[in-house]
C-alpha cells in the first residue's frame, strides 16, 4: 500500500516509515504538519494517510474531514496522544477508518493498518464497475429490482468514504444495496421507495439527524430493521435509539467481524 505519514513528531516519522516500509508498504511522503497535506496527496497518491491529530497550524480532524470529501477512496488511520476521551469517537464520525492512541506498539500499528486493508479491498470489490459480456465497464444505470430472498440495505452517512465502506462490507456479506443518502431527509424518502429489509443510519447528519429521521422512517417503512451506525455508544445515545425503534447499532470504525455477527442476529442465521 502507498501510505503517506503526516506527524510533527520527528521520531514518530522515522518510526512509522521503518515499521511499514519493513512490511512492504511503501512511504511516498512524511510530513511535520498538514499545510500541504491536500497538495501532497494531489501528487503522491497515498492509498492510506497516517494523521496525526495535533499539528502544528490546522487540526487533524479538519484535514481529515478535507480527505474524505475530497478523495472518499483514501483510508485514514488517525493517531493522537491526546488524553480527550471523546476523540476516536469524533474521528470515527468524521470518516476515519482507523483509530490509535499514542503511545502505542508495533504490533497495534500492523494490526489496525491490516484491518484498515482489509475493509479497503472489500470495498473495492464491491464498488467495481458492472461489466458487460464484453468484458467492458457497463455505463453505471439505478440499483437493480431486488433479488428474491436476498435481503436489501439502505446505507445512510453523510461521509462518502463511510458509505463506500459500508457498501463493501454488506456486499461481501450478501445484502443487495438499494440506495444510499447523505442526510435524514433523504433516508426517508428512500426509506418509502424501496422498502429496505435494514436501514443503516448514521446519527451525526445535516439537515436531518439520524435520531430526528428514525421515527419517521419507522412510520413509512414499518418492516424495515433500523439500525443506528455511529462512534458514540453512550447509554443514553443507544437507549434513545432503542426507545425509537432501532434494532441496534453499528460501532464506527466499521469492522466486518462484527458487522457479520450482528447480520447474523438480526436475521436469526
Amino acid at each position: 500500500m502507498r501510505v503517506l505519514i503526516v506527524d510533527d513528531n520527528a521520531s514518530m516519522r522515522t518510526l512509522l516509515s521503518a515499521l511499514l516500509g519493513s512490511q512492504g508498504h511503501e512511504v511516498v511522503g512524511s510530513l511535520q504538519d498538514g499545510s500541504n497535506i491536500m497538495p501532497t496527496i494531489e501528487q503522491q497518491k497515498p492509498q492510506i494517510v497516517c494523521l496525526d491529530y495535533q499539528l502544528p497550524g490546522r487540526d487533524g480532524l479538519e484535514i481529515l474531514k478535507d480527505i474524505n470529501a475530497t478523495h472518499p477512496e483514501i483510508d485514514v488511520l488517525f493517531m493522537t496522544g491526546s488524553e480527550d476521551s471523546n476523540i476516536g469517537k469524533r474521528a470515527a464520525d468524521a470518516g476515519a477508518s482507523g483509530f490509535l492512541r499514542k503511545p502505542f506498539g508495533q504490533k497495534q500499528v500492523l494490526d489496525e493498518l491490516h484491518l484498515v486493508c482489509e475493509i479497503r479491498q472489500q470495498a473495492s470489490r464491491a464498488n467495481q464497475p458492472e461489466t458487460g459480456p464484453s468484458g467492458t465497464a457497463s455505463a453505471q444505470r439505478p440499483a437493480s429490482k431486488p433479488k428474491v430472498g436476498r435481503p436489501t440495505a439502505i446505507i445512510v452517512d453523510d461521509n462518502s468514504s463511510i458509505r463506500l465502506l459500508i457498501k463493501g462490507v454488506l456486499s461481501e456479506l450478501g445484502l443487495q444495496i438499494v440506495a444510499q443518502a447523505a442526510n435524514g431527509e433523504e433516508a426517508i424518502r428512500a426509506a418509502k421507495t424501496h422498502q429496505p429489509s435494514v436501514l443503516f443510519l448514521d446519527v451525526n447528519m445535516p439537515v436531518l439527524s439520524g435520531l430526528d429521521a428514525l421515527p419517521q422512517i419507522r412510520d413509512v417503512s414499518p418492516d424495515t430493521a433500523v439500525v443506528m451506525v455511529t462512534g458514540d455508544t453512550s447509554r443514553e445515545l443507544v437507549q434513545q435509539a432503542a426507545g425509537l425503534g432501532a434494532r441496534g447499532y453499528i460501532v464506527k470504525p466499521v469492522r466486518p467481524a462484527y458487522v457479520e455477527n450482528f447480520l447474523k442476529k438480526l436475521f436469526n442465521k
